[in-house]
């Protein structure tokens, strides 16, 4: 393959604006309760941040499209760029829990735009035979940043402040506008946009921004119990459906849905749906168990994470190379990545108290081939039918579905564990008894150990009712994670056989050569 110089400066320009979006969205988890205790905020206040952030990018993500063919899409793109630094730099001189949840919301509008305009970039820049290859290079941006981000802020977090997760993004932010400007072309062919609807444009914020602060702050909410909750969902409601109508009827619409009407790009953004669920739900659920159950730090975890992370974005480049050669469908190599999705999740469902970091090593391993195997024919088969002009249109539906398939992963796994925990802790308390021997000996033993420390019985017994109760809701979150790392692989596993939903489509231009969807 002989790719100049200049396309390779727009990959790299790409990839970083990808890296900035993708680690910022999980790189303030980690430091959250040392914003708390410096800017003297409550969890309730903090957990703003995240879902500030995350609401405002995905209402970006949806009009990337429509704004990217009315500014340009270069201009866009480097307007994002500007933003998402400079609103940086404020969140990092924040000293009050709202001015840096106002801030973080400007972020997240300037980085809304940056993944989807981004891959929109790649496509108009690439040849189709050239093209996997770009894209796994991308992808490594879109992969790798939700698992270094805990990482980089974690040890951050730890040697310097809070504050540096964002000011991080400076001189990435100020690299990635000048390469936009001196490499980047604006399309050839004109994108039409029509009028601002600005109607259209209050239920997107209604619908995606209720959806998100739903999806975020449900679990917190306890759900339909919570009169915040039950609001913010009927706002959703109407403004969703509102918006899905205003964009049907529109000439030329923020967001055109219309592109649905091709089978295989809704059956491709079922599947990015799926794989945003996939890879947001167990980088979500691993950094968790390894910190609260096994007492890991955060650059622990990170580090746990990494050789993971590392093997797919190598993946990404062998696809990309190999799908050029046309030995296989692409389909056949997203069924590969999904069964291996499902083996990685069989294998970590036998978690327990003694898991230590090289039981992670190899089901880490699998799961990096497979979501190598499966992200770069996902997007290959997405893009495969829309014309260029559709292109910004397309990235921005697909991206958005697959923030959202992360958004629904993630709150439903929360949800799954806090339930499923209390089921298991109440299961394993049945064995507490004054006729089982086991747990009466276990009980004696507590006691003995706080009164050798000079406790009165009184207290020492009270103690040791304490840790026995400690132990057994311990080794229920353990049962529990199992059982989520088991409902992932179930739906994956169920969801493997969608993939013949591609069958009898049109030809797949991977390279000069065309290439059915399915053999």
């Amino acid at each position: 393959m002989n790719i100049g110089f200049d396309k390779w400066i727009i990959v790299i320009t790409v990839t970083t604006a990808a890296l900035l979006q993708t680690i910022d969205s999980s790189i303030v988890n980690v430091t959250l309760n040392q914003m708390m205790g410096n800017l003297g905020a409550s969890l309730g206040d903090i957990s703003w941040v995240v879902t500030g952030y995350a609401a405002a990018s995905a209402i970006m993500i949806t009009m990337s499209g429509w704004l990217s063919a009315k500014l340009g899409r270069r201009n866009y793109f480097a307007a994002s760029i500007i933003i998402f630094t400079i609103s940086s730099v404020f969140c990092g001189l924040s000293t009050d829990v709202w001015e840096l949840v106002f801030f973080r919301v400007v972020q997240g509008i300037g980085g809304g735009g940056l993944l989807t305009t981004a891959q929109a970039i790649l496509i108009q820049t690439f040849p189709k035979e050239d093209l996997g290859l770009a894209n796994a290079i991308f992808g490594m941006g879109v992969i790798i940043g939700p698992s270094i981000g805990p990482t980089l802020g974690g040890y951050i977090t730890d040697h310097l402040s809070w504050s540096w997760v964002f000011y991080i993004n400076i001189p990435f932010g100020i690299l990635a506008t000048f390469l936009t400007f001196s490499y980047i072309k604006e399309p050839t062919e004109p994108i039409p946009a029509g009028k601002m609807d600005w109607f259209a444009l209050v239920l997107l914020v209604m619908g995606v921004g209720g959806l998100q602060i739903i999806l975020e702050k449900g679990h917190e909410k306890d759900w339909f119990d919570s009169g915040f909750i039950v609001v913010m969902t009927l706002i959703a409601v109407v403004g969703l459906a509102g918006f899905i109508w205003r964009q049907i009827i529109a000439h030329i619409p923020i967001l055109d849905l219309r592109l649905l009407s091709s089978r295989r790009f809704a059956v491709a953004n079922l599947f990015n749906f799926i794989l945003g669920f996939g890879l947001f739900a167990s980088v979500f659920i691993i950094p968790v168990f390894c910190q609260t159950i096994l007492g890991f730090t955060a650059s622990q975890t990170g580090l746990l994470l990494m050789p993971g992370s590392i093997v797919t974005g190598f993946m990404m480049l062998m696809v990309g190379v190999i799908m050029r050669k046309n030995l296989m469908s692409p389909i056949w190599y997203a069924a590969i990545g999904f069964g291996l999705f499902v083996a990685f999740c069989y294998d970590l469902s036998g978690l327990s108290l003694s898991t230590g970091p090289e039981d992670f090593f190899w089901p880490l391993m699998i799961r990096g081939i497979g979501m190598g195997l499966i992200f770069i024919p996902l997007m290959t088969i997405t893009v495969a039918d829309l014309e260029p002009a559709k292109m910004a249109q397309g990235s921005a539906l697909s991206s958005m579905v697959r923030q959202l398939g992360g958004t629904f992963g993630t709150a439903i796994m929360t949800t799954y564990i806090s339930t499923r925990t209390v089921f298991h802790t109440n299961r394993l308390g049945d064995n507490l008894s004054i006729y089982n021997p086991v747990s009466v000996e276990r009980l004696k033993q507590y006691t003995s150990l706080f009164l050798s420390k000079g406790d009165a019985l009184i207290t020492a017994t009270e103690k040791a009712y304490k840790m026995l109760y400690g132990s057994i809701v311990r080794q229920a979150l353990v049962l529990t994670y199992a059982d989520t790392f088991l409902v992932i692989g179930a739906f994956f596993l169920l969801c493997l056989p969608l993939l013949l939903l591609f069958a009898g489509g049109k030809k797949i231009e991977t390279n000069e050569h065309a290439e059915m969807v399915m053999e």
